[in-house]
This record gives C-alpha cells, sequence and structure tokens, in this order.
C-alpha cells in the first residue's frame, strides 16, 4: 500500500513531510503558532500535488530570476 502511494503521489508525500517536519521545527519555537504550521503543511502539499500533476516546473534558472528581481523589488524598503 505504501509502495503504491508513493508512486502516485510522490510529490504530494514529499511537500506534505517536509511541511510537516518544517511544522515542527516552527512549533517548537512557540505553542499557539499552530496556524502556521497547519500554512506550512498546506503550502508544501499544494506544491507537492502540482509538481505530480506537471504543472510545476523546477527550473533552477527561471527560480533565480525571480528571486533577484523580488531582491531589487525590496530592497527599497531596507
Amino acid at each position: 500500500m505504501w509502495n503504491e502511494l508513493w508512486e502516485r503521489h510522490r510529490g504530494l508525500m514529499t511537500g506534505a513531510a517536509s511541511g510537516l517536519f518544517l511544522g515542527i521545527v516552527y512549533l517548537i519555537s512557540g505553542f499557539w503558532d499552530m496556524l502556521i504550521v497547519a500554512f506550512i503543511i498546506a503550502v508544501c502539499a499544494y506544491a507537492g500535488s502540482r509538481f505530480d500533476a506537471g504543472k510545476l516546473r523546477l527550473n533552477a534558472d527561471e527560480w533565480l530570476d525571480k528571486v533577484s528581481k523580488l531582491a531589487d523589488r525590496w530592497k527599497w524598503f531596507r
């Protein structure tokens, strides 16, 4: 059962597991931040399911371009 689930939904499971891990790390720093934990898990699971569907591309050059554009845009607020 677990192997079939892994084969069909690898991105969703990886995203949810990484979201759970990051959520637990964040949870350790404060108990009342449970909404943030749920949000982190939901975002990671959503990204994983989009990766499974082939709608999420992981091209490093595109991501670096987007990050540099955002960094240039936010440098005025420093």
